[in-house]
């Protein structure tokens, strides 16, 4: 915005306490209201800040530097168990200062990934090692993150919730089929290599398939949550659904899509129209990781088509097509958006999604 209060300036009021999140969300809406926020957007931006400038990697760089040190100290006068302690209590209380004061983004990123290693070594050195390990783990994790990000209101740790609930799905998976056996697994695409479709096909792992799948949806419906709250995407609510969409979109569209891809015949035609309604998904909500996450499939399908033309040049045909759509569809978002969503009905929740009625294109 070129004139009055900007977003940084509510972020410093919010920090400083002089006005509360929701407030600050109230007067940004209005002020995007009244001067088009869309149309002023910088080159058609999905708001996301890892890191606000080099002082915050400096200061990442020294609580490393800090936290492996005291960390030295506590295992050489206390011992191996005290070390996941320690981590925990440290980032707690860095975490009060560098997250909950002075709001910097990747150390607090930082903090909140060692306070998660520390609780899992933690649980690692607690627990005995059996099947049911996971499933605790990830259900301690879960309820530690959430107590974190109820005090701290970090974003990043909804998805580290995430990933501890995700061990919990592991866990639970562990109880009602054998384990993985070693080894790549047979299959038609290098994506057996990395077993790929062991985890994500309902054919060869249909317990972890359908645990992967459930958690796509719940992490899909809270980031929907989190992204209705704020449409216009200035606070921490929409920071905190771009996150749970970085889970939900390949949980969703690795599960749904492999387990039709390995099929052939008629799966494959459902994989595509699958990744199809993903794409037009992520256009309405205005979230790229759906298409993202869909990217390494629509090339398998594209490359499987022109080799079934006879051709040798399936790489390089499908390099070609993957670049023209993901550049044109990068160049053009607003306006496609803004067609797509005018020619849907209304439907509940239309209103909460960010705007698309005017002000789309900077170029306009």
């Amino acid at each position: 915005m070129a004139d009055g209060v900007t977003r940084d300036d509510l972020r410093a009021a919010v920090a400083s306490g002089v006005i509360d999140e929701g407030q600050a969300v109230s007067l940004q809406t209005l002020s995007d209201q009244r001067m088009g926020y869309r149309a002023n957007m910088v080159g058609d931006d999905e708001p996301f800040e890892l890191f606000k400038g080099f002082a915050e990697i400096f200061v990442t760089v020294g609580l490393g530097l800090l936290i492996s040190g005291l960390l030295g100290l506590a295992a050489i006068f206390g011992g191996f168990a005290l070390i996941p302690a320690a981590m925990m209590a440290l980032s707690i209380i860095l975490a009060l200062y560098f997250t909950q004061r002075r709001r910097m983004s990747l150390p607090s990123i930082a903090l909140c990934i060692a306070y998660s290693l520390g609780l899992i070594a933690l649980m690692d050195a607690l627990l005995p090692d059996t099947v049911s390990g996971p499933l605790y783990v990830g259900l301690a994790g879960m309820i530690a993150v959430a107590v974190y990000y109820r005090i701290f209101k970090l974003p990043f740790a909804m998805f580290v919730f995430g990933l501890f609930a995700l061990m919990a799905v592991t866990g639970v998976v562990n109880y009602l089929e054998p384990p993985i056996p070693s080894g790549f697994a047979t299959g038609r695409s290098v994506l057996d290599m990395f077993g790929v479709t062991r985890y994500f096909d309902l054919q060869n792992s249909p317990y972890m398939a359908i645990g992967t799948l459930i958690f796509g949806v719940l992490a899909f419906i809270g980031a929907i949550y989190f992204d209705t709250k704020d449409p216009h995407r200035v606070s921490r609510y929409a920071s905190t659904a771009f996150w749970l969409h970085i889970l939900a979109a390949p949980a969703l569209v690795n599960t749904l899509v492999m387990s039709n891809y390995t099929m052939g015949g008629v799966g494959t035609i459902l994989a595509i129209v699958i990744l199809t309604v993903f794409t037009l998904l992520a256009v309405v909500i205005d979230r790229r990781s759906f298409l993202t996450a869909g990217l390494i499939y629509m090339g398998l399908l594209i490359s499987q088509a022109v080799r079934d033309t006879g051709t040798d040049w399936a790489p390089v045909i499908t390099l070609l097509v993957l670049g023209v759509f993901v550049t044109t569809l990068g160049a053009f978002w607003t306006q496609a958006r803004a067609k797509i969503m005018s020619a849907l009905p209304d439907f509940p929740g239309k209103d909460r999604l960010p705007p698309y009625a005017a002000g789309l294109s900077v170029s306009d």
